[in-house]
């Protein structure tokens, strides 16, 4: 799924008119329709009957999806009401048309014309504080900030508890932002968008409630963005295929995991479980001796490897040197590296030496990462599958800059890093990234600040590592998913236990709901962010 800028989503609505021979009024009836949908699905089961349903409206398009909405909603419930912001003599274009129906075909659907602050209070204070507010102030083409009514109408939301769904999206947004948080916009506890996300969809914290993108009927070839940008639930799709019937663990891949040193025995420990979990056919876990008993506790299925340490109870050279390499990577599919490996003795020498050796795909992560601290020229994914998983910190080491720097640019310094060294790069952080060698960047939007502990990006590693062992033909599609994956998992963790007493092993536990769970509603909307429960 592409992300779309504002100005690329009205373009893609007057090629839809122009080139499809959509009227611009059936899809403002598909943008209604939507948002009574969910309302209906999602919220009006718990409304008290006696509680109105206020649609917020503003002149333009965006209040006119609220009419729409408004009109479909009279059909379930009694008490509909919209409240415009202006006069009804004032609203023009397509919104006009859906005043027209809405007085034409829901007569009993109150129409409040508001022309001044004082007006405004009398419709969301004493006995007619709503059950239910639809925010329809202004849309997608809005440029901040809020001013007269549509800004007075936010503070009076926001000293209420009722719950409110953003059309489009919260009133007060820039659609184009990729601020976590906005000051003066309206809150929401859903958004329903459509066609596409734009991009303060993916990056902005709108709602700690869902975000759904609604098709509303403009053709996928005609949705065109020149951002790269796309969203990374859309490849979950390559997990959610029955295994083809006639299978063996080797159609499935085998995973070494290498890592671990003499007190880290839980790095490697976690990624391969993961990749347990994650579908691997096989998995080992290639770790220094003194700690080999203690990562094969974590799985009776997980095979383990020894490897020689040195004094200092990391990985020694030794233990790649000459054939050991080639026994080492025996029918092995993907190579991961790194959790737990630290930085002691020979660790750094043996990272280097074994990426410029090996030739099969490899998942590159924390001191795996470290090794190359001052020397990314190493880094080249011309001639075999690398990806790499640094949170910022490992990113700011790698690319000679500081976290702040890093930060700043997410977007920038990813494309360029992956371009550059010809690999795929996982910017772990808010809104993780995924950019691909040939400049693509997907960006995830399932997680959540629970997975802010230790291990969390052992797991990832380990499910990255899984899945492009069984994908190893989609390796864009691969990453994607797994990190789609990650964060759902961890969704599912907190919704059943609680952000604060989640582990990292706990997403693990979890791993089944993820893929399971279908990102698709009952009407084929997509949850882009929220849990579907």
């Amino acid at each position: 799924m592409k992300i779309l800028t504002a100005e690329e989503m009205a373009a893609t609505d007057r090629r839809t008119v122009e080139e499809a021979g959509i009227p611009l009024s059936t899809l403002m009836e598909a943008a209604g329709a939507a948002v009574a949908a969910y309302c209906r699905r999602r919220c009006i089961r718990s409304l008290p009957r006696m509680k109105r349903i206020v649609a917020l409206c503003g002149k333009g398009n965006n209040g006119g999806d609220g009419m729409v909405a408004a009109r479909q909603l009279a059909h379930d419930w009694q008490d509909v009401c919209v409240v415009l912001l202006g006069r009804m003599a004032d609203v023009k274009g397509e919104a006009a048309t859906a005043l027209e129906r809405l007085r034409a075909e829901a007569p009993a659907v109150k129409i409040v014309e508001v022309e001044d602050e004082a007006a405004l209070a009398t419709e969301f204070t004493g006995t007619n504080v709503p059950g239910l507010v639809l925010d329809a102030v202004v849309g997608t083409g809005f440029k901040p900030p809020l001013r007269g009514l549509a800004e007075t109408a936010r503070r009076l939301l926001n000293t209420l508890s009722v719950p409110v769904v953003a059309v489009d999206l919260p009133s007060g947004w820039n659609a184009d932002s990729t601020e976590q948080t906005v000051e003066g916009a309206y809150r929401a506890d859903a958004v329903v968008t459509f066609t596409a996300p734009k991009t303060a969809h993916v990056f902005g914290y709108m709602t700690a409630g869902p975000v759904l993108v609604a098709s509303i009927g403009s053709p996928e070839n005609i949705v065109q963005s020149a951002s790269d940008l796309i969203w990374a639930g859309s490849s979950k799709t390559i997990a959610e295929k029955p295994r083809d019937p006639n299978s063996n663990k080797g159609k499935f891949g085998h995973v070494l995991i290498v890592g671990g040193s003499y007190g880290t025995a839980g790095a490697p420990s976690m990624s391969s479980l993961a990749a347990l979990r994650s579908g691997a056919g096989l998995v080992t876990a290639a770790v220094p001796k003194s700690i080999v008993n203690l990562v094969a506790g974590v799985a009776p299925e997980l095979m383990v490897r020894p490897l020689d340490e040195g004094p200092e109870g990391a990985v020694a050279m030794t233990s790649i040197a000459g054939a050991n390499l080639d026994a080492l990577l025996e029918r092995i599919t993907v190579l991961a590296i790194g959790p737990g490996l630290s930085q002691r003795g020979e660790a750094k020498a043996v990272v280097r030496d074994l990426i410029a050796r090996a030739k099969i795909p490899m998942v590159i992560d924390a001191d795996g990462l470290n090794a190359f601290d001052g020397c990314t020229h190493l880094l080249d994914g011309t001639t075999k599958t690398l990806v790499l998983t640094p949170h910022p910190g490992e990113m700011a080491r790698l690319a000679g800059m500081t976290v702040k720097e890093v930060e700043a640019d997410r977007i920038g310094l990813a494309r360029r890093f992956a371009t550059q060294h010809k690999l795929t790069l996982v910017l772990k952080g808010w809104r993780t990234l995924i950019a691909h060698p040939d400049g693509r960047i997907a960006v995830n939007t399932s997680g959540n600040p629970a997975m802010a502990k230790g291990g969390s990006g052992d797991i990832l590693t380990g499910i990255v590592a899984a899945m492009l062992a069984q994908y190893p033909g989609d390796v864009a599609a691969a990453v994607e998913a797994a990190v789609y994956l990650h964060g759902l998992a961890g969704d599912f963790a907190a919704h059943v236990m609680d952000e604060h007493t989640v582990l990292a092993t706990d997403t693990v536990a979890h791993l089944s709901d993820a893929f399971r769970y279908r990102t698709h509603d009952e009407d084929g909307s997509t949850w882009l962010c929220g849990l579907r429960v």
